[in-house]
């Protein structure tokens, strides 16, 4: 896999997009999977980020043959020479486009909710999606932005075939892409996670963005300050830990009484863009967040590393124990899949000292006979329709001897793709963690 996630692409891609900081561009996601590839880009070069709302028009009869493309602002961009050969007539074309304009207005207001559109007359645009596969939305959306005044625009993305990167670089003031393989089928088999993006993350991302949280500082492995001081504290760090150096993303609001600590699971990372939505609730509650990587890039490579349990709770309690001289208050876990295990097995440690975990989707059964030893009070988050694990968290609940709930998100699967699970999850870990690591402290 070329590209850990969205996250890690949007990381590497802004690396090659450094040359337009000085342009002071805008940076536009196409929804969704884009728009988390640009919100990292935005974020490192420091520009303001939008969404770009574009919706194909298809021919009637043959509706993945677009004649055209309607964006916000009553753009309009038509092949005329489409509408001529296929002998289209005007009311067939205006049914398509009002169907069309009406789902465009309401994805603009619910992925902006309520924030104007950006104004591009004049500016270096930057349009980024998570890869190609034709390039024809792509390119619609470029005819979009120039229309709307964008003086240059640049089409950024992580992948895409070689033909359909030749077109684009001829249709575009700039091309940026990372990677052009011939074996090009799909733009989802050069990701290790390449899960559906859901309209809530498009939402939380781009409101994040407006808010200006800017970049995260340079990795550092000195002492951090704990928030205490009245400031925001925000960077990229080395952990020392069983060992190795891993690396870690610690964010710490001014004045939080507590920390939260991620262990992520099989084929994910601390970009994990789930976990980090789950982060970012509970730091707008007001508490402090570690995600780090529990294996180096090299381990991650070796598929049975992410079923260590035991390697992985040692490497998390050698990590809380380092964070424990940085940082002031109680400290939790939060452990999604194999990182679940990895959580509980580190705090049925007798001198863990740990005040409360949550597990997302979990293996709690990995921890096996450890579990009765857990003393802090663990919440067991499953999807509805996840049985397997469902059946193991129950399992686990009846192990566990410390306070234990276990809650099932309706209709939910594994990854809480579906509309509003996810953010269900970010819910019910932020009130488990504030009643159990803040008021109880």
């Amino acid at each position: 896999m070329l590209f850990t996630d969205r996250a890690d692409a949007g990381h590497r891609l802004a690396e090659a997009l450094q040359h337009l900081r000085g342009e002071e561009p805008i940076v536009l996601g196409l929804p969704r999977g884009g728009v988390p590839v640009a919100f990292h880009v935005a974020r490192a070069l420091q520009a303001p980020l939008d969404v770009i709302v574009v919706r194909k028009l298809g021919v009637p009869y043959q509706r993945e043959l677009g004649f055209g493309a309607i964006g916000e602002g009553g753009v309009r961009v038509i092949s005329d020479d489409i509408v001529r050969r296929g002998r289209l007539e005007q009311a067939d074309l205006a049914s398509v486009e009002h169907a069309e304009a009406a789902e465009l207005a309401r994805q603009a207001e619910r992925f902006r909710a309520g924030r104007p559109r950006l104004d591009l007359a004049g500016r270096t645009a930057i349009v980024v999606d998570d890869g190609i596969a034709t390039g024809a939305t792509a390119a619609a959306a470029c005819e979009v932005v120039r229309a709307h005044g964008a003086a240059r625009v640049v089409l950024a993305v992580p992948v895409a075939p070689p033909d359909a990167a030749e077109r684009l670089r001829a249709s575009t003031d700039e091309f940026v892409c990372l990677s052009t393989p011939f074996a090009f089928s799909a733009v989802g088999e050069w990701y290790r996670d390449f899960s559906q993006t859901p309209d809530d993350e498009v939402v939380s991302l781009l409101a994040q963005a407006a808010a200006g949280p800017g970049p995260a500082a340079p990795a550092s492995s000195a002492a951090p300050s704990d928030g205490a001081d009245g400031r925001d504290v925000q960077e990229e760090l080395m952990i020392d830990a069983a060992g190795v150096r891993l690396t870690g993303d610690l964010t710490v609001p001014a004045g939080a009484r507590a920390v939260v600590m991620f262990a992520h699971g099989s084929g994910s990372s601390r970009r994990s863009p789930r976990n980090r939505r789950v982060a970012t609730a509970l730091n707008q509650a007001g508490l402090g967040t570690l995600l780090f990587d529990l294996l180096t890039p090299a381990e991650e490579a070796n598929r049975a590393n992410v079923f260590d349990i035991e390697i992985l709770a040692d490497r998390l309690t050698d990590a809380t124990g380092w964070l424990r001289g940085r940082v002031a208050g109680p400290i939790g876990y939060f452990g999604a899949s194999t990182g679940a295990a990895a959580a509980l097995r580190a705090a049925a440690s007798p001198d863990a000292d740990i005040g409360a975990v949550v597990s997302r989707g979990g293996r709690p059964d990995l921890a096996g006979p450890l579990l009765p030893g857990v003393q802090a009070p663990t919440l067991l988050i499953v999807g509805g329709n996840d049985p397997q694990v469902l059946d193991l968290n129950r399992e686990a609940e009846a192990a566990l001897r410390c306070e234990t709930r276990l809650e099932i998100v309706p209709g939910a699967t594994h990854l809480f793709e579906e509309r509003g699970a996810l953010q269900q999850v970010a819910d019910l870990a932020r009130d488990w963690f504030i009643s159990h690591l803040v008021t109880q402290a």
